[in-house]
């Protein structure tokens, strides 16, 4: 018997509970509780929903400003006449020159 469980198993009081008892108490009487061991699951689980609680605001934040930005463009191109274009330069390949003689 190594550990207190297996002492309280076996019927063992241990000896900090035995000084606690009062005098003059029936010791087959006694019947010792023990505390569950804990459980780990409900801070995993809150973990878990804060990540993606935070995940779902960034991606709602970043939507929104997208949305914002892209509105604000559109009314101040047609009020001011300021335009915003999105330009995409190709690169054209020369054709080869022909080897001269």
């Amino acid at each position: 018997m190594r550990l207190p469980d297996e002492q309280l198993r076996a019927g063992h009081i241990p000896a900090d509970l035995y000084r606690r008892i009062p005098p003059g108490t029936d010791l087959r009487r006694i019947m010792i509780v023990q505390e569950a061991p804990r459980s780990y699951t409900g801070p995993i689980v809150l973990a878990l929903v804060i990540t993606t609680g935070s995940v779902a605001v960034l991606l709602v934040i970043a939507f929104v400003t997208q949305i914002v930005a892209a509105s604000i463009v559109s009314v101040l191109s047609a009020t001011c006449g300021i335009s915003y274009t999105i330009s995409r330069t190709s690169k054209r390949r020369k054709a080869p020159r022909p080897l001269s003689k």
